[in-house]
């Protein structure tokens, strides 16, 4: 018998520890990067994402050289309308969703709109093995 099990993306979602604003240079969110050990950083207006930027777009400007990082903007690399889901979106759907897209993050909100935490495709892996090992009630 087919046993369904109904699980909030939040309750495996990380913490953001470190975000940018939409002006911050591309040098700074590199070193932030690098100094909180993230691949993925929130672009946000106030408290509301407005981007992301991850590692991927990052090594895309691998030939660009550092005096150019300093002009470039976070603007100006993120992606823009950031995949976002609300607290309490069930995890299925979420993993769904970034998998018919092929991202690797999700962005939750609160009711406000306002950041809360984010999904990555590493919360995913993990929350796959607590369920599979059965450590999920």
């Amino acid at each position: 018998m087919k046993q369904t099990i109904s699980i909030a993306v939040d309750e495996f979602s990380t913490p953001v520890l470190v975000s940018s604003s939409k002006d911050e240079t591309v040098g700074d969110i590199i070193n932030k990067m690098k100094e909180n050990n993230v691949r993925h950083i929130p672009v946000l207006d106030n408290s509301r994402p407005i981007g992301i930027i991850s590692d991927r777009d990052i090594h895309l400007l691998n030939d660009i050289g550092k005096e150019e990082l300093r002009l470039l903007k976070a603007s100006d690399i993120m992606v823009s309308e950031p995949y976002c889901v609300n607290l309490g979106t069930p995890l299925d759907d979420v993993a769904f969703k970034m998998s018919e897209r092929k991202i690797g993050s999700a962005l939750i909100v609160n009711k406000d709109g306002d950041l809360d935490s984010i999904f990555t495709s590493v919360d995913g892996l993990n929350a796959l093995i607590e369920i599979i090992r059965g450590e999920v009630e």
